[in-house]
């Protein structure tokens, strides 16, 4: 009974500091897992803000997404760090930390407000870094309050990276300097030439100066624009064209170009003359991509079983879009995407009159729509938004994820297409752009929401690909 006895007090006490281990391991998850996640929410607003396309924050839009306390991206990460409880209970604001900094120009001074950084900073918009750290206070704990200990502080911290692989080879946070293209897994096959239809303006056809250089991967004009165009502004973050199919309707079967014959490529700006199935300007061509034999993912249940138009619902495979590598990837030209390509944007973004190309008829849209006038952009739910069907959001709730956001594959346009033919072309970057709407031939407005350049391949090596659905990834990484 005396060896019980004494046994069980050891038992006993073994017990109970597993219990307050393991409180105290748990708690630590939790606070780990809240920091990461709003960490993580935090630099998704980044990245959608458009800010990594103005990297010198020459239109002094940077404030507004990440400059302080009430900014967009502290705001949300404010609130995702209270959604998950550590110990039963959320972490008051009071307790969390947003603190920004900079993957490129070297060691930069963690601040609250991006804006005022310090330390020689000129690019933050060039993958640019936000930390949250919070910390939960005087955690409960069991057995140990019989030594006087009645709580323990638990803290956390992460940092999350907005990945522009935009001049990369250039950044601080490489030490190669050669360029880290990206490999989204969630493209639309809707391939387009290196032409930015807004610089220098809306009389360019062929001339139009490219998205991305092609030696650096450079974006080539960095900034945000507002009401759709680059007046007063010249960005290309926020230029509002029409993409239209540069093939045909007189060839169902196939694509054959635009424009009087063989020979012409796609290209910006196109008059629409007495053409009835195009749009007006400003434009760009586009044609199909090769969609895989594999199966593809994420489709609705509101496709036809058409592969190219369900590549456009859902995700086609990531090996279709390899950026950067010479001629790695294929432009289909034996198919004609017009009558597909408008069924799978209904599809896609719930849109409800292919006709009604002023106003949402149930997609998800800007303010204003289609030529967003203030910055940042605001998305706002649909009639026909999921959530707003089943009754967990309200129709014209401000909304970050929609499936109106999509990315687009640029193809390195000095190589000729052949028509009627497969054909292998270079992608030199992607476009994230935001449908406003399509129309019954194919055309589908869009509003640019950042570009990524990877370059052609020539000059730059080409690394290991970021897998992620947007151009510009979103990544934890080991702070600072």
């Amino acid at each position: 009974m005396i060896l019980v006895a004494i046994s069980m007090i050891a038992i006993i006490a073994m017990a109970a500091l597993s219990i307050d281990v393991i409180t105290l391991y748990l708690a630590k998850l939790e606070a780990q897992r809240s920091a990461d996640a709003a960490a993580l929410a935090a630099a998704k607003i980044i990245a959608l803000s458009g800010i990594t396309g103005d990297p010198s924050n020459g239109t002094s839009n940077w404030g507004a997404i990440c400059g302080g306390s009430t900014s967009a991206a502290t705001v949300t990460a404010l609130a995702v760090a209270q959604q998950n409880s550590i110990g039963t209970i959320a972490v008051p604001t009071a307790s969390v930390t947003v603190t920004y900094s900079a993957g490129s120009g070297g060691a930069i001074t963690q601040n609250t407000d991006c804006t005022t950084l310090g330390g020689g900073l000129t690019a933050f918009g060039v993958n640019p870094m936000v930390t949250v750290q919070l910390t939960r206070a005087n955690l409960p704990n069991f057995f140990s309050r019989i030594w006087g200990n009645a709580g323990t502080n638990i803290s956390a911290s992460a940092t999350a990276e907005a990945f522009n692989p935009s001049d990369s080879g250039n950044s601080g946070n490489q030490t190669t300097g050669t360029l880290t293209p990206v490999q989204p897994r969630c493209v639309k096959p809707w391939i387009v030439p290196n032409l930015d239809p807004l610089n220098p303006g809306s009389t360019c056809t062929t001339n139009c100066t490219p998205f991305v250089d092609t030696s650096s991967g450079s974006i080539k004009h960095q900034g945000i624009s507002l009401s759709g165009g680059p007046a007063p502004n010249t960005g290309v973050i926020g230029e509002t064209f029409w993409l239209m199919p540069d093939c045909r309707h007189s060839n169902p079967n196939g694509c054959s170009f635009r424009g009087g014959g063989p020979g012409v490529q796609p290209q910006a700006n196109y008059p629409k003359g007495s053409d009835i199935f195009l749009e007006s300007t400003p434009n760009l061509f586009y044609v199909p991509g090769q969609v895989g034999t594999t199966t593809v993912m994420a489709i609705p249940s509101c496709t036809s079983g058409d592969p190219y138009e369900e590549a456009i619902e859902g995700c086609d495979q990531p090996t279709n879009y390899s950026c950067g590598v010479p001629n790695a990837n294929v432009a289909d030209l034996t198919r004609n995407p017009a009558g597909t390509t408008s069924a799978g944007v209904q599809c896609l973004t719930h849109q409800g009159d292919l006709t009604n190309l002023t106003e949402s008829s149930g997609q998800d849209y800007f303010n204003s729509f289609a030529a967003p006038s203030t910055y940042p952009f605001q998305i706002y739910a649909g009639s026909s938004n999921p959530l707003v069907a089943s009754a967990s959001l309200a129709a014209g709730s401000q909304i970050t994820v929609s499936p109106s956001i999509v990315s687009l594959p640029i193809y390195d346009n000095t190589t000729n297409l052949t028509e009627g033919v497969a054909n292998n072309v270079t992608f030199v970057g992607f476009l994230q752009v935001f449908i406003n709407a399509a129309d019954t031939n194919g055309n589908v407005n869009v509003t640019v929401l950042n570009v990524a350049g990877c370059s052609n391949g020539s000059s730059n090596p080409v690394g290991n690909p970021v897998i992620s659905n947007s151009p510009v990834p979103v990544r934890l990484i080991t702070p600072p």
